[in-house]
């Protein structure tokens, strides 16, 4: 089991903001997760450590959220969802941890600066919705990010903010969609070997945050503002990037 303190400062706030996004306001901020690890620790042992916990947050998350997903959205989504974990499973030895580091700076970068500009014209631009094909893209392009990084939600996200549903309905939705996708996942991650002791013990030991980040968001999905809460972590996000890219260059 990893005992350093680094890891568990690093990693605790990592997994509640995942279980608070997930939670209450459709797993966007998950992005943070993997990269906030990957400060201390190889980005390719982070995701396996985080992966048994969030498939534990899937549960409290289904049980919320009960009832308030359209199926005919995940009807498409699912299936397009496993093209990108297979793709990810095949290129999977070929992503050094400073690849990685650098792709997951770039990324996190890359929502920001999305999120930011998004913030600063939405009111001022009329958006059309996507039409259901589109969503294709989008679940394949999620199932790929998810098996690398647990990023998925943000390429998700932009394709169901453009459907028109009501909030929660749009939180439930994402919910059970990360749901079968992380489990699916299980099954790759154990073939390349990525759940062995150390990890395994380590998810244990952080599996407790599960049920408190996925109760704090759901509590807080009617009493506190997205714009307050995704205003704080695509800061703390936009740092986060610049030092993994940073790190990614020098490790190549």
């Amino acid at each position: 089991m990893i005992s350093e303190p680094l890891f568990y400062a690093a990693t605790v706030p990592a997994i509640l903001i995942f279980g608070i996004s997930k939670g209450g306001f459709g797993g966007g901020l998950g992005v943070l997760a993997i990269p906030l690890m990957a400060l201390v620790m190889s980005p390719l042992q982070a995701a396996a450590i985080l992966l048994p916990i969030l498939c534990l947050m899937d549960l409290f998350g289904l049980w919320a959220y009960r009832g308030k997903w359209i199926a005919t959205e995940l009807r498409i989504l699912v299936p397009a969802s496993l093209l990108g974990i297979g793709v990810g499973t095949l290129l999977f030895e070929y992503m050094s941890p400073a690849v990685v580091r650098l792709l997951l700076g770039i990324v996190a970068l890359s929502f920001t600066l999305q999120y930011w500009l998004v913030h600063n014209f939405r009111r001022e631009t009329k958006h059309s919705v996507y039409p259901a094909s589109v969503g294709i893209l989008a679940a394949g392009a999620a199932g790929f990010t998810s098996f690398i990084a647990h990023a998925g939600a943000p390429p998700l996200n932009m394709y169901l903010l453009r459907r028109g549903m009501d909030r929660s309905r749009f939180v439930g939705t994402s919910v059970v969609f990360f749901a079968v996708v992380n489990y699916v996942k299980l099954v790759p991650y154990a073939w390349l070997g990525q759940f062995d002791r150390s990890n395994l013990y380590t998810a244990l030991v952080l599996s407790p945050l599960a049920p408190i980040g996925i109760g704090a968001g759901v509590w807080l999905h009617n009493r506190v503002s997205d714009r307050f809460f995704f205003r704080f972590v695509y800061v703390l996000l936009f740092v986060v990037g610049i030092k993994l890219i940073y790190d990614g260059i020098s490790g190549l």
